[in-house]
């Protein structure tokens, strides 16, 4: 009877390889990807690289995160490494459909991600990205490490190391550290220089005015515009905005980030006074309730209020359903009007998240170049090095750092000095004084 049972269970159906919106979308996304990909020469030159080596052979990596172009491409690195890839998104409204239907459909990948997903499926698809029991796996967010946690414990033993990709999953992870619920080694690419100096700067700073400017159409110039949060996220959305004439007011709660936003010419205050003046709000700061009731309270007829952290907490939507009549939906696209039962109106975009990723098309392919080159090399060093990582949140060693900015440096025709050998003997010395 158990050899019967046990042949059953082996007969039974193979998961479904894909779970996508519209396979006939995918002619449209193999076009964006093959022009992402020029954008992205250091990726390009690690997965020549891995086509001929084959370093990551027998791995199977299982990647919660915004599923575009640029993470196609990165996808496609894996592969070439000789890694089999389940992918899954990181966020309802971060899927770019016609991307995510030419990597099921032209690139044969096991891809787990529609655009408007509710939560159960959201849910469902990490499901779907952990069945292949993963030896590496990569987070946006830290919900799959999460729930590897919670629910797919026996996984753990099998998998070298998990990376994150964003602040919001590292601040978690360090939390789950502190509490002693860790129990894998996690590699922290966003506190890479070659990521958050990049990627969350330039990247978010452009990407998130997009998002804002696709859906409204606003002209900043003259505008009041309320960066809260001053990390790297924050710096660069209050340079861009700043750079195309919006007043800018930044509120933090860090003293050192608040001094250093006065400094670069920023006014700095509370945001129970910045709520006041504000006709452009963005969130940047990984916490929740940033924006809350009071704040909507005294804002302006016609606010807009958006996010660019990585959940939709940081607008506490619930207190905003409170003060409303009528929510009028798509007044544009991915804009939502509520009308407040004091006749005022707040607009809120893309649903309270990623506005960069629910309005745009998230950060231009050039700087996801360093961050997803960072990703492909700890992969790499991850399986070569599991020894050395500890069950704790790891950083990603110099020298990779480095590589990643000489070959970037390179493919953008600049150049740089070298040191001189007395230059280096006096740099590693102490004897040579005045």
């Amino acid at each position: 009877m158990a050899l019967k049972m046990a042949s059953k269970k082996k007969e039974s159906p193979p998961a479904a390889l894909h779970d996508v919106k519209d396979l006939s979308l995918a002619p449209a996304g193999r076009t964006r990807i093959e022009w992402a990909d020029g954008q992205m020469p250091v990726l390009r030159a690690i997965r020549a690289r891995f086509e001929k080596e084959k370093p990551l052979k027998g791995q199977r990596i299982a990647a919660c995160l915004h599923v575009t172009t640029e993470t196609a491409n990165l996808m496609r690195a894996f592969v070439a490494g000789g890694a089999d890839v389940a992918l899954c998104a990181s966020n309802p409204l971060s899927t770019q459909d016609d991307n995510a239907a030419s990597l099921a459909a032209d690139f044969g990948m096991k891809v787990y991600a529609i655009r408007g997903e509710d939560s159960k499926t959201y849910y469902k698809h990490l499901a779907q990205a952990l069945d292949i029991r993963p030896t590496l796996t990569l987070d946006d967010g830290a919900d799959l490490v999460t729930l590897l946690h919670k629910e797919r414990t026996e996984l753990i033993p099998g998998i070298v190391a998990s990376m994150e990709e964003t602040t919001t999953g590292v601040i978690r992870l360090r939390a789950m550290a502190k509490d002693g619920a860790l129990k894998l080694p996690v590699v922290s690419i966003n506190d890479a220089q070659t990521k958050f100096m990049f990627d969350n700067r330039y990247g978010t700073g452009q990407s998130t005015v997009d998002g804002i400017v696709r859906a409204t159409n606003l002209l900043l110039a003259g505008r009041t515009f309320v960066a809260a949060g001053y990390g790297w996220c924050g710096r660069g959305v209050s340079s861009r905005a700043r750079g195309l004439g919006a007043r800018v007011v930044v509120t933090e709660v860090q003293p050192l980030r608040a001094l250093e936003a006065a400094m670069d010419g920023y006014e700095v205050m509370p945001m129970s006074e910045a709520a006041k003046i504000g006709d452009v709000f963005c969130t940047l700061t990984g916490n929740k309730g940033v924006l809350r009731r009071e704040h909507f309270q005294a804002m302006k007829d016609g606010a807009i209020i958006c996010n660019s952290g990585h959940f939709n907490v940081e607008l506490d939507l619930d207190a905003l359903g409170s003060l409303t009549r009528q929510v009028r939906k798509n007044v544009r696209a991915n804009v939502d009007q509520h009308l407040l039962k004091d006749g005022r109106s707040i607009y809120v975009l893309g649903e309270g998240r990623l506005v960069n990723l629910a309005c745009a098309e998230g950060h231009p392919a050039a700087v996801m170049d360093m961050s997803f080159a960072t990703q492909a090399l700890m992969a790499e060093w991850c399986v070569k090095n599991r020894d050395k990582l500890k069950v704790s949140v790891n950083a990603v060693p110099i020298e990779v750092e480095q590589w990643i900015a000489k070959i970037k440096l390179e493919s953008m025709g600049v150049r740089i000095d070298t040191l001189t050998p007395e230059q280096k003997k006096y740099l590693e010395g102490w004897e040579e004084g005045t």
